[in-house]
């Protein structure tokens, strides 16, 4: 009886939100899947009652100190994640252990004693077909092409990057380099190249105007957190090789947490290269349930790398730091220091978007802008209630997603019982608590996805992109609220006149997307030409985020449906997450799994297991009324024919999968009475009118505390 209430009321949700137009009365439609009676409270009341902590890809909280020597480093060497269930090894102290804790040598022997190296019988089945042979041929070839002082020198150079990792002094400095000067000859390059990475895999080689210049593999070093040095040289030996067909073999391991650091790493590093997967040991037996991991180049994918070596990108200077911000939307704090240190928005790069009536803090990656530069701003951003602080330099840009997570530490205040309940209230939100944390709740998209306007949304603008409609996608974005304020009078002014110069005349200055919009049509005009153009004045990860709103919009739509449809039965034609060890949203298609009919009748797979798609031209759909529903959804807003690729802005949209439902970690909360920090003990009579509620819990990357909040105490926002 309990559950049947429970599915009804969905149903009658989902009902109700097709009803809605207005978007805030839309989310607050949407479907629950606990049925506690919940409570009333008020979120967000001042910044400081929500605190966003980005956790990086390490587990760690961004808002700690790095624990650095200078700012100045050429590279953030990582360590290894925290999940990991091995010994955590410093950069400057690694030393490599086998299973048997016995000291590996990890010193080159400076002779050519290092060609007859042989890896395990395991890896002579899989990755080492004919290696043995191709070592001697690299060996050869260095021999020949390299002459007799070049060759020590290279091998020295080889023997103090292994003391150095082996040392305990700290690496400083940039990152060391050996030139064997310039070879002329592309085809002689090319044998080096390939030589060197066979006979040294723990270091790399780079083309300067034909000449070539050695390096320390750092990814072969982070290689070696995770796995043991015999593993990771050869894998890489595996990677350099690039035979076609062939495949790599890491050890037996029975930790889930470790393989799926392993999975991490490969795919984050080689994800375009590779792709792994996770079997049974060939001797399996139920005494010894050893899983190993096999990586296997992707169809066709040696083809694509066979760019040449000599076309490395110059030198570019990136700095990575914390940012923290309090009451600031993100897209006006990442314009507002591109004013300040003279780059462009594009120029920066982050993991994942924060809330803006909050205090947030992310990491972040600047393009050419040097550690001392952007220090020397932090006075001047500290007006605008920003900081910036674990200031240092790396190799890289930062991706969207490439975090573990968010840590949310909220007040909730003026807690009170729902209309018509006499309950006691502490017990009511216990129970609330309780719930979610066991069963979960529904995985939506929050509503800062969507923009907070009322008249116009962000999935709005991403539709109109979908459908090639620039000139309406321009004057989505700069529709104004009904608000007499100084940006909306002057984007009313340009819906009037579509007079871009007088509007920029209007707009505040620090309405940085607006201003960039706004010049480039006054250049280009407004027309279907000049709109495109327009849009390129923001960013990529600017641009694509309006279509992800769109397709999140029907996200959200399409999982209230479908537990309306099926409730939280597991049904044939569902799709289900067969990767464990995987990323939410980031599992391809082969780990995607169509339920089958007899699956559904032995109840195979749970709730949890159940994922939807997100909208994407790489995307599978559901094979029963879901899948029908998607159809339906997509006619309605004219895409029944879309590629979910824009080519004009140079958009491409795959799609992913998204599990529907999810579950807080590490949550605790207290009690706390107003102007008292006191918690009240237990069994005493607390007045709902003086209650606030402390919670912190911390949640997977791409899922909204203001869902989580909503699943516990029954109330939108």
């Amino acid at each position: 009886m309990r559950s049947a209430r429970l599915w009804r009321l969905v149903k009658h949700c989902y009902l109700r939100m097709e009803e809605d137009t207005d978007f805030r009365i839309r989310f607050s439609s949407l479907c629950y899947i606990t049925d506690h009676v919940g409570f009333h409270g008020t979120i967000k009341s001042s910044p400081s009652d929500f605190v966003v902590i980005e956790i990086d890809e390490r587990g760690q909280l961004v808002n700690k100190a790095i624990n650095e020597p200078t700012y100045k480093m050429s590279k953030v060497l990582p360590e290894p994640n925290n999940f990991a269930k091995k010994t955590k090894l410093g950069f400057q102290n690694l030393v490599f252990e086998e299973e048997s804790n016995q000291k590996v040598n990890i010193l080159v022997q400076c002779s050519d004693d290092e060609q007859n190296h042989q890896s395990g019988p395991e890896k002579e089945d899989t990755s080492n077909d004919g290696t043995s042979k191709g070592e001697e041929e690299k060996a050869y070839a260095l021999g020949s092409l390299l002459d007799e002082k070049t060759n020590e020198r290279l091998n020295q150079f080889a023997c103090d990057i292994k003391e150095k990792w082996k040392s305990k002094s700290e690496l400083t400095g940039p990152s060391p380099e050996f030139s064997l000067g310039r070879i002329l000859d592309k085809n002689q390059r090319a044998i080096l190249h390939s030589a060197i990475r066979q006979k040294f895999p723990f270091l790399i080689t780079v083309g300067k105007n034909s000449e070539i210049v050695v390096k320390p593999n750092l990814e072969y070093k982070e290689l070696c957190h995770l796995v043991s040095e015999e593993e990771a040289s050869d894998f890489f030996k595996y990677l350099d090789a690039k035979k076609e067909n062939s495949k790599f073999t890491f050890k037996p391991d029975t930790n889930k947490d470790h393989r799926k650091a392993v999975h991490h790493f490969v795919n984050k590093k080689f994800g375009n290269l590779v792709e792994t997967k996770s079997f049974p040991e060939a001797n399996y037996n139920a005494g010894n349930p050893n899983t190993v991991i096999t990586v296997r180049f992707r169809e066709k994918a040696h083809k694509h790398r066979k760019r040449s070596v000599e076309c490395q990108e110059r030198k570019v200077i990136y700095t990575a730091f914390t940012l923290q911000k309090e009451n600031i939307e993100m897209f006006e704090a990442i314009g507002f220091l591109a004013v300040i240190l003279g780059v462009i928005p594009s120029d920066f790069s982050y993991a994942g978007l924060k809330d803006k009536k909050a205090i947030t803090y992310q990491a972040m990656v600047v393009r050419k802008v040097t550690p001392e530069r952007l220090k020397d701003i932090e006075k001047e951003i500290k007006k605008k209630r920003m900081n910036v602080f674990n200031i240092r330099s790396v190799d890289d840009s930062l991706r969207l997603g490439q975090l573990k997570g968010n840590h949310f530490d909220i007040v909730i205040r003026n807690l009170k019982n729902q209309i018509n309940d006499s309950a006691n209230l502490r017990e009511r939100i216990l129970e609330a608590i309780e719930n979610v944390k066991h069963k979960g709740f529904v995985n939506y998209y929050g509503p800062q996805r969507f923009g907070m306007g009322r008249k116009v949304h962000t999935d709005q603008i991403g539709l109109a992109l979908l459908k090639s409609e620039m000139v309406k996608s321009v004057r989505l974005f700069l529709t104004p609220e009904d608000l007499d304020d100084p940006v909306n009078r002057a984007k009313k002014y340009f819906l009037q006149t579509e007079d871009a110069k007088g509007t920029l005349s209007l707009m505040p200055e620090f309405k940085v997307r607006e201003r960039a919009l706004l010049e480039s049509l006054h250049r280009f005009g407004m027309t279907e030409e000049g709109c495109i153009q327009a849009w390129f004045s923001f960013p990529h990860s600017m641009r694509i985020f309006y279509i992800h709103a769109y397709s999140s919009k029907i996200w959200n739509e399409a999982v209230s449906y479908r537990l309306a449809t099926y409730g939280s039965r597991v049904v044939e034609g569902d799709l289900v997450c067969l990767d464990e060890d995987g990323d939410d949203e980031q599992f391809p298609n082969n780990k995607v799994h169509l339920v089958t009919e007899e699956e559904e009748s032995a109840n195979a797979y749970a709730i949890h297991q159940v994922v939807l798609p997100v909208l994407g031209y790489n995307v599978q759909y559901p094979k029963n009324e879901v899948g029908l529903w998607y159809q339906e959804v997509l006619n309605r807003d004219g895409l029944q024919t879309c590629r979910f690729k824009v080519p004009t802005l140079k958009l491409n949209v795959p799609g992913c999968y998204r599990k529907i439902l999810k579950q807080p970690r590490n949550l605790s909360y207290q009690l706390i009475e107003k102007h008292d920090t006191d918690v009240k003990a237990e069994g005493s009579h607390i007045d709902g009118a003086t209650l606030s509620l402390l919670i912190s819990f911390d949640l997977d990357a791409s899922c909204y505390a203001t869902v989580c909040l909503r699943e516990i105490m029954k109330h939108g926002f």
